[in-house]
């Protein structure tokens, strides 16, 4: 497995460039699915996970064909199941299954894998399709929907940590062809959930409300071709910002929409960091002097669980006492213990980490647990002085386009070490 070597010190300074969001890109390219006619999608990221959902699609009978950063997919003639060496290897691939379900009235799905970071079950998901009016199995590790025919219904989706992201936009797509008129009260908030209804909508559907809590989807007879261009990734935009932070530098990310990161930016200028937007870019530098803050993760447009981990990072270095809590998955705090290898001194109570910033960190080898956590062990380690190890880096691959080349490129020292 691949590793980053960090000689921690350098401020980072200079441009960067903000990629199309993963979590966005992901159910849009499984929406192509839903029309025979050929899709074009712009801004897509390289990431393992992206790569993984073509190679899903090209099994399901799709042609994918890649270009830059576009990719182009046709699914004139597809099949209904989804099989278990590629799903299982991330979770984002589950939304593959609202518009098989659509299309084909059946879809076989392998229950999907990706990060340890928590129970992330379907059943919201699957509720909403037998909302619809499919009948759901799960037998041998696959999740199975059949219907007749969908038809509209009104369909609750909120869970125990809130809206699901996956799960709204699944059903979203389901109910682009079903007869009628479905309602999604508890609908998640995200902008990639907007992103998705716009597609969706170019695409013939007729979706209103995306970006509030009900989402209404009057069904149509069939969907038609489009060329959309993904949003840029709010989450590689914060975790730049607060490595920007870490590290006394000043980083300008270009892209990066400041609407989509309201929180993020709050909670960092509570805590002293200078934020300025200049058109289409972000400008980013530490201040003076940083203050502790409080933060409880929360559904969009709370604080992301997301930037959870590299928050954590900025405020080892932070004098004083903060308070982070987590209330969407409950196993995220897996980066704790590598952070206090490189020196940090955090304690968890409960659903909450208590970190007693403003010791210095130092360089040691450390092992990521997850994506984000790889990325929160990138910050420290390049925030540390002398150097770090972080060990498993595939976690980072899946969800940051070659971040150790633009790290590099705002004068990182950082060197990716490939398994012999």
């Amino acid at each position: 497995m691949d590793s980053f070597l960090i000689k921690g010190g350098v401020p980072l300074c200079g441009d960067v460039a903000i990629s199309g969001a993963k979590n966005a890109a992901l159910p849009i390219m499984a929406a192509a699915l839903l029309t025979r006619e050929p899709c074009v999608i712009r801004r897509v990221p390289r990431l393992v996970d992206v790569r993984y959902m073509g190679q899903i699609l090209s099994r399901l009978g799709a042609q994918v064909t890649w270009e830059d950063d576009a990719v182009r997919i046709h699914a004139a003639k597809i099949k209904g199941v989804g099989d278990y060496d590629l799903i299982r290897k991330m979770r984002g691939s589950i939304c593959i299954m609202g518009p098989l379900l659509a299309r084909l009235k059946t879809a076989r799905v392998s229950l999907p894998g990706g990060c340890v970071i928590g129970a992330r079950p379907i059943n919201l998901h699957l509720k909403g399709f037998a909302s619809l009016g499919a009948r759901i199995t799960i037998t041998g590790g696959y999740a199975q929907a059949r219907a007749r025919q969908l038809v509209g219904a009104e369909v609750f989706l909120g869970g125990r940590a809130g809206s699901t992201v996956l799960g709204t936009a699944n059903v979203m797509m389901a109910a682009t062809l079903a007869e009628g008129i479905t309602v999604i009260e508890s609908a998640a908030c995200e902008p990639e959930i907007v992103d998705l209804a716009n597609c969706l909508n170019a695409m013939g559907a007729k979706v209103t409300g995306a970006g509030s809590p009900i989402i209404t989807i009057t069904g149509v007879k069939e969907l038609h071709g489009v060329e959309h261009e993904v949003i840029p990734d709010r989450i590689e935009a914060a975790t730049y910002a607060i490595a920007a932070a870490a590290t006394k530098g000043e980083v300008t990310l270009h892209g990066a929409r400041t609407e989509h990161l309201a929180a993020v930016l709050d909670k960092l200028q509570a805590a002293g960091v200078r934020t300025e937007r200049r058109g289409a870019a972000l400008v980013v530098r530490r201040g003076r002097r940083l203050q502790p803050v409080d933060i409880t993760t929360l559904p969009y447009a709370g604080f992301p669980t997301d930037v959870q981990a590299q928050m954590m990072a900025l405020l080892t270095l932070v004098p004083g006492i903060s308070i982070i809590t987590e209330r969407i998955f409950e196993s995220r705090f897996m980066h704790v213990s590598e952070l206090g290898r490189l020196g940090a001194d955090i304690e968890i109570e409960g659903p909450s980490a208590i970190v007693k910033g403003g010791r210095p960190l130092s360089g040691a080898p450390v092992m990521a647990s997850d994506l984000r956590a790889s990325a929160a062990l990138v910050i420290a380690g390049l925030a540390a002085r002398g150097t770090t190890l972080v060990n498993r880096v595939y976690h980072i691959d899946r969800g940051y386009e070659e971040i150790d080349s633009k790290l590099r490129g705002l004068g990182a020292r950082i060197k990716r070490l490939q398994e012999s």
